[in-house]
């Protein structure tokens, strides 16, 4: 809570600064470990990984922080490498590729088109290799696409072509959850990064007006190149500054949505999918919970 009123009221360029500065901290630590030969292998990264919990045959959409695992040997390649070692050739690993690094409204406003093929994920460098990896599935979002590898990667991503919202029933995101697949949380939080959050707000009758009024149509280019238009809707900025995702936690744990981990020297969580929907359903309906009512209606 604490943290929440420092950042409402933090001046926008002082909240600039401290992220720069950290930012120049972490470079410097990481520097210091590789020019030290301490940096982190493939298999302290697999033994990690399944420490936390992931096993072979796993479905896994992982959020990710390259710079705070610490030094890696290898960088983003040796992390995809250890979790697809992780889950074995019947499991399926995706992320996010999502074209923003902020707003997607702001983001439509000026870049009303999506490439599958070619359009770049803004969701870290992990994610852009994964990208562009052989026989890696993009599922067709202007917004909100994910990335799949693996035998059930045409399954997540076949069905998000021509989706008015992101979360609905024949996204990744929701598939994931009918699926018992877990999500990753590799050096993120749950405000920074957990988008499988937004599955509540298509799942039920949502009280709160999450999602802006305007409708947008965007230019769509397939793997084989062909154009067509769909409509999207994103989120709504003004309810978007209420979210407090890291508030759930707590209840998070109680009700065994997550567990908590080491993977390198970064702080995870390895969370259930399914069983947070049915979560965040049930506590919506009963007490009115949600990321932006953390505490309840």
């Amino acid at each position: 809570m604490l943290k929440q009123i420092v950042l409402k009221y933090t001046p926008d360029f002082l909240l600039k600064l401290g992220k720069r500065f950290k930012k120049y901290i972490r470079r410097h630590q990481l520097n210091k470990q590789q020019n030290s030969n301490t940096g982190i292998a493939k298999q302290r990264l697999i033994d990690d990984f399944k420490k936390i919990g992931l096993k072979n045959g796993d479905s896994v959409l992982v959020h990710s922080s390259l710079s705070k695992i610490g030094y890696i040997e290898g960088g983003a390649n040796t992390i995809v490498d250890a979790l697809l070692d992780t889950i074995g050739e019947t499991g399926t690993l995706l992320f996010p590729s999502f074209p923003a690094s902020g707003r997607n409204k702001d983001y439509l406003e000026e870049h009303p088109f999506f490439d599958v093929k070619n359009t770049p994920s803004k969701m870290g460098s992990i994610t852009e290799y994964f990208r562009q990896l052989d026989n890696v599935s993009r599922s067709i979002h202007p917004t909100d696409s994910l990335c799949a590898k693996g035998p059930l990667a045409d399954y997540y991503t076949n069905s998000h072509y021509g989706q008015l919202t992101p979360y609905n029933e024949f996204s990744p995101f929701r598939k994931l959850c009918n699926k018992r697949g877990k999500i990753l949380m590799l050096g993120t939080t749950l405000n920074g990064a957990c988008t499988n959050l937004h599955t509540l707000e298509d799942a039920v009758e949502f009280k709160f007006p999450i999602y802006d009024k305007k409708i947008y149509s965007v230019e769509i280019i397939d793997s084989e190149g062909n154009k067509s238009e769909v409509k999207t809707k994103v989120h709504n900025p003004e309810y978007s500054a209420k979210r407090n995702c890291d508030a759930l936690k707590p209840m998070f744990e109680r009700e065994n949505v997550l567990v908590n981990g080491m993977i390198g020297e970064a702080k995870s969580m390895l969370i259930d999918a399914d069983i947070m929907l049915e979560s965040m359903i049930r506590n919506y309906k009963e007490k009115g919970i949600t990321m932006y009512t953390p505490f309840g209606s």
